[in-house]
């Protein structure tokens, strides 16, 4: 029997690619989901996305035979507070995600994840001390003027972005510092809100404010929410793995493209003034910040 060929951390394999680029089509067509229950609470969209994700996941936990991990990580004190952490971030993120699509904020939505990789470069540098070369400085200070540029039109914070940037942004942070595996990570994380997930739905139900069983379709995509949310958090976990953090930086970008498209085109949100001078301006800063990765993946090839 042939040996089973390593894995080369420092190429892109065709399955993780796939994986990869499957996972972020899928958020980009999330919008178009999250707008069909638009008159459903965010809180509630999100209770059902935790409910529902949970049998999702631990499915596949047990496919791959590793229920082991989580129940190791159910015994450690230490590892269930970090967990804690993330589920508390991954929550916010997600009612702030669903608040914003249902009422016309998606190009706030698009704008949060294009700047989030480089508020996540700047946090490397607060809080880890990691050095910044010149073409991230030039790449943040783009994306920090096309944000100033909003605030002075406005007058006021694009709070959506900021909001969905920062929670997302510290969710990797201590992402990265949790010991276990991805899919074990997800499951663990939801295990942790399904109380309150349900006591919260319950609750709904109870006062006859609830949608789930109010109708067929209401029904059909509350319980769907939990595909929709654990299939390409769990595609993208798994491709991760089988493709450099170069790539996967650019192909990041596919995401918050379809969103920011889907916007302007099937929600018609529109492109004022500031956004027509900030979006460019981030959009900068991105390519600047590509360019080194893009580099990278030519000179491998």
């Amino acid at each position: 029997m042939a040996a089973s060929t390593p894995i080369d951390r420092n190429a892109d394999t065709p399955k993780g690619l796939v994986l990869a680029v499957t996972a972020y089509v899928l958020w980009g067509f999330l919008p178009l989901y999250m707008k069909a229950i638009a008159h459903v609470g965010a809180v509630e969209i999100v209770a059902h996305r935790v409910i529902w994700s949970v049998p999702v996941a631990g499915l596949l936990l047990v496919l791959l035979g590793r229920t082991g991990d989580l129940k190791a990580a159910l015994r450690n004190p230490k590892m269930l507070g970090m967990a804690a952490i993330t589920a508390a971030l991954i929550s916010v993120n997600w009612a702030i995600y669903v608040w914003a699509i249902a009422s016309g904020h998606a190009l706030d939505a698009a704008l949060g994840y294009y700047i989030n990789p480089l508020f996540s470069i700047a946090l490397g540098a607060v809080l880890l001390r990691e050095p910044l070369n010149r073409t991230q400085l030039i790449a943040i200070g783009l994306a920090a003027s096309g944000v100033l540029v909003l605030v002075f039109q406005a007058g006021s914070l694009p709070w959506v972005a900021l909001a969905l940037m920062v929670s997302w942004g510290f969710y990797a942070f201590f992402k990265r510092s949790l010991p276990i595996g991805p899919n074990q990570g997800f499951l663990l994380e939801v295990l942790i809100l399904l109380i309150p997930a349900l006591v919260y739905v319950v609750w709904l139900e109870a006062n006859g404010d609830g949608h789930f069983g109010a109708a067929a379709s209401d029904t059909l995509l509350l319980a769907g929410a939990g595909i929709v949310t654990a299939v390409p958090l769990l595609i993208y976990a798994n491709g991760a793995k089988l493709v450099r953090l170069s790539t996967m930086g650019i192909l990041q970008y596919i995401a918050p493209t379809m969103i920011f498209i889907t916007a302007i085109t099937l929600f018609g949100e529109r492109v004022d003034q500031a956004r027509m001078i900030a979006f460019p301006l981030i959009w900068a800063g991105l390519v600047v910040y590509s360019i080194p990765m893009i580099r990278q993946v030519r000179s491998r090839a």
